[in-house]
């Protein structure tokens, strides 16, 4: 919220400077996050009157006037404003004068060969609007020529902008600070009251309020006023408005927007007659019902509202007029012709507002306060002061006043047990430094400070225990013991207790799970993969899918089941964008419904496609598909950096992947996911390259491995000195035979000699049986501590050859 220091001062006694106020507050809690000094925007600036104005001799849309601003002899200026004339009041920033909003320092010079002593400003210049047709004419009664004009812009000012916790509804009223510095400073402070409204009760048509919701709306205040004259809003009022950051529109709707930046209250002005026209009936009955299905209503800015049954509406009989403490229809606002008006001052319950507002996505100044909750004390005094106000500016007479209540116990007040012992026990010890005294707060310390807070202190029977009373103001923050000694602290100042940490303190350190998952990302990283991040709400597609009951756009309306589809989506994004093929993976959570009950885990998932070059110009500029070979190579290497041996096993149930190129993966005999290459259709639905591959990994699996060892530092084994010997073999075997169970199987045969098995040719075509394929491995054998000789080779070998042709019935050829 935008507070204007120079408003602030009315409230209560600021004796300090703009920057320690701005330190004090942000020390108990409110943030300070710009202070706006406007003092130096015009200084130099002052008030001149344009006595005689020509045109210029060498230019058509230049002026020369003479301007009097007190001095013995008037300045020649020129001016290129077309509304400058004689006899009207100007401000005059004469020479010398530095203009810092826009960098400008007033010097002697001529124009077209005429001389100018100094500009006549526009308020554009002086920093108080975007643009500006022309210059700025005063109207004034009794004008002192030279006098400073700050004072007439409202440019003696100071506006600290200040953020305000959650819980701290009370802060977003001048009141409300104003009461936060007094208890801060120890500052006076004058609350400004309403004085008595008369409520004439002469006859006019009738008013009723009637509510539908007492949970939505508890309180509401209906009052009728007859004969306003609409019209521009005092000068001070709309420098107040307009500090604060609110344009101002007209008498009526400046009040409501003045009060409600003064005791933190909403109101809305509707035009009585345009209710009596837009229902139908001279008799007016106002009401609070949620909306029915099918209701729509035009809101003041201009859209046409499709309401859902959380909108809570104030009605005209039964016809929408508003959304409640959101914002009010275009059928019923205040105009320039409007005369009559009921005045609305009402409390709404904090959540019914929220949901209402969410659901058309709106938010306005009055549905933030009512979010955070409004102070129902003051519910009265804000409408009196505002009708006060209304008949001040705007004229008329208060006809009639109906008040509708939920029958409830409104009371605002709540006494809460304060311990002296518990509010040092939690706040610690004090930096007394050497003025010496207790380390501890003493009770008259407690009890001043919660005092200035407005709280009533009585001491119990019980030693050194108070029973403490909350201002109404504070009833929907101060609820709890511990929420009065936070209080204390910040008072009495968070930066005045000692800084001590607990006796006994470890060093922070991951968790051995935490630990595994970053050797995971940074295994998939070093292999190439950008990681990538998703939101976990998606689309409703699926039966066994997790669905929001609230959510906040369709798009995002249930949770994911699975990883694939936004890697999917993200990487044909990419490729749109022309940025090329996107090679990466997330780590992240699906979600599903077995049966009634809903369950969650971690995955890994991950795309890989494109050419897998860098330069095209060996292959004429064209593309070349990544293989299924490469795309496995990358995720390969991603496992051996984890020292994990996974096996792959041919699959075909997964329908969004190609059935000939889709592996199933196991680690130690558990399912560790899917690795393949997405079918061609919906290689087609999405428009993708010819070859894109997708893997999906169980986590815990993964990790579970991982975390099979107590220490995660990579084991290295010795390196044998002697040399390898090597033996190749080649063979005939059945297509539907796996490589892997081959493999497999060869290693258990040769023994420990068998330093690995690689693949090394593939063929089918000619020469080769139908329903086979030719395949040759390359043996490595390897001892550490001798060199092997034919004699330590070949036995293995020959088993090797024995388990091919018992086990798989291959052919062999070598």
């Amino acid at each position: 919220m935008r507070i204007s220091l120079k408003w602030l001062r009315e409230l209560v006694d600021v004796a300090i400077s703009p920057e320690e106020l701005a330190e004090t507050l942000t020390m108990a809690g409110f943030e300070v996050e710009e202070i706006e000094d406007r003092r130096p925007w015009a200084s130099g600036v002052v008030l001149g009157k344009i006595i005689a104005c020509e045109q210029h001799p060498n230019a058509d849309k230049l002026r020369v006037c003479q301007v009097d601003v007190g001095s013995s002899e008037a300045l020649n200026i020129v001016c290129g404003a077309p509304n400058a004339r004689a006899d009207i009041y100007v401000p005059v920033a004469v020479v010398g004068t530095y203009l810092s909003t826009i960098d400008l320092k007033i010097k002697p010079a001529k124009l077209r060969g005429v001389p100018s002593e100094g500009m006549i400003c526009s308020l554009a210049e002086l920093g108080l609007s975007k643009e500006s047709a022309g210059i700025h004419i005063f109207e004034l009664e009794n004008p002192e020529l030279g006098s400073d004009i700050r004072p007439l812009l409202g440019l003696d000012d100071v506006i600290l902008d200040l953020t305000a916790t959650a819980n701290r509804a009370d802060a977003l009223s001048m009141v409300g600070v104003a009461r936060e510095v007094a208890a801060l400073t120890g500052a006076s402070l004058r609350i400004p009251e309403a004085n008595g409204v008369a409520i004439e009760g002469k006859e006019s048509p009738g008013l009723a309020v009637e509510i539908s919701e007492p949970q939505g709306c508890p309180i509401y205040i209906g009052t009728a006023i007859e004969g306003v004259k609409i019209g521009a809003s005092p000068a001070w009022l709309q420098q107040r408005l307009q500090a604060a950051g609110v344009r101002p529109i007209n008498n009526v709707v400046d009040v409501t927007n003045y009060i409600l930046l003064e005791w933190g209250q909403p109101l809305h002005a509707f035009d009585r007659d345009r209710l009596q026209s837009f229902t139908g009936t001279q008799d007016i009955s106002i009401g609070v019902r949620f909306a029915k299905t099918g209701e729509s209503f035009k809101t003041l800015d201009g859209q046409n509202r499709n309401l859902q049954a959380q909108n809570l509406l104030i009605t005209a009989s039964d016809k929408p007029v508003a959304l409640a403490g959101v914002m009010g229809g275009e059928d019923t606002e205040v105009h320039e012709g409007t005369q009559n008006l009921v005045l609305e001052a009402a409390i709404f319950d904090q959540a019914t507002i929220r949901r209402s507002a969410r659901a058309q996505g709106l938010r306005s100044e009055a549905s933030i306060r009512y979010e955070r909750g409004v102070n129902q004390a003051a519910l009265a005094t804000a409408c009196n002061r505002a009708v006060a106000l209304i008949l001040e500016l705007a004229g008329g007479t208060a006809t009639v006043q109906k008040t509708a209540s939920s029958g409830e116990d409104l009371s605002f007040s709540r006494s809460l047990e304060l311990r002296l012992d518990r509010v040092n026990l939690v706040l610690g010890q004090l930096k007394r430094g050497e003025t010496g005294g207790s380390k501890y707060l003493e009770p008259e310390e407690v009890k001043n400070i919660l005092t200035a807070l407005g709280c009533e202190v009585v001491p119990t029977e019980k030693e050194r225990v108070w029973n403490v009373t909350v201002p109404p103001y504070r009833y929907r923050d101060l609820e709890r013991e511990i929420d009065l000694i936070e209080e204390v602290a910040r008072l009495h100042g968070y930066d005045n207790f000692c800084d001590t940490l607990p006796s006994k303190t470890e060093p922070g350190y991951l968790s051995p799970e935490y630990a595994a998952i970053r050797n995971v990302r940074s295994a998939f990283r070093a292999a190439g993969l950008t990681e990538l991040m998703h939101y976990s709400l998606v689309k409703t597609e699926g039966e066994n899918q997790v669905v929001l009951a609230n959510p906040l756009f369709v798009e995002y309306s249930a949770l994911r089941t699975e990883m694939l589809s936004g890697l999917i989506d993200a990487f044909g994004y990419n490729l749109e964008q022309g940025n090329g093929a996107l090679n990466g993976f997330e780590v992240g959570r699906i979600f599903w419904k077995d049966g009634d009950a809903m369950k969650e885990a971690d995955a890994v998932a991950g795309i890989i496609g494109g050419d897998p070059t860098v330069w095209k110009w060996q292959q004429g500029g064209r593309d070349r598909p990544l293989t299924w070979f490469e795309a496995k190579g990358v995720l390969e290497s991603a496992f051996q950096e984890l020292g994990l041996s996974v096996e792959y096993q041919s699959d075909s149930s997964n329908t969004r992947l190609h059935p000939g190129r889709t592996a199933a993966l196991s680690l130690n005999g558990k399912h560790l996911g899917v690795f393949g290459q997405l079918h061609p259709q919906l290689q087609q639905q999405k428009d993708l390259p010819e070859q894109v591959y997708v893997f999906q990994l169980d986590l815990a699996v993964l990790l579970s491995q991982l975390g099979r060892s107590n220490d995660l530092t990579r084991k290295f084994a010795g390196y044998s000195s002697f040399p390898a010997s090597d033996r190749d073999i080649a063979f005939f075997a059945p297509v539907e035979v796996p490589v892997v169970e081959m493999q497999s199987a060869m290693k258990k045969a040769a023994g420990s000699l068998l330093d690995s098995v690689e693949l090394f040719d593939e063929y089918r075509g000619d020469n080769v049986p139908a329903g086979q394929r030719s395949l040759a491995f390359r043996l490595i054998y390897r001892a550490g501590d001798r060199t092997l000789s034919e004699t330590d080779v070949e036995p293995a070998q020959q088993k090797v050859r024995d388990v091919l042709v018992e086990k798989f019935g291959v052919s062999l050829r070598s």
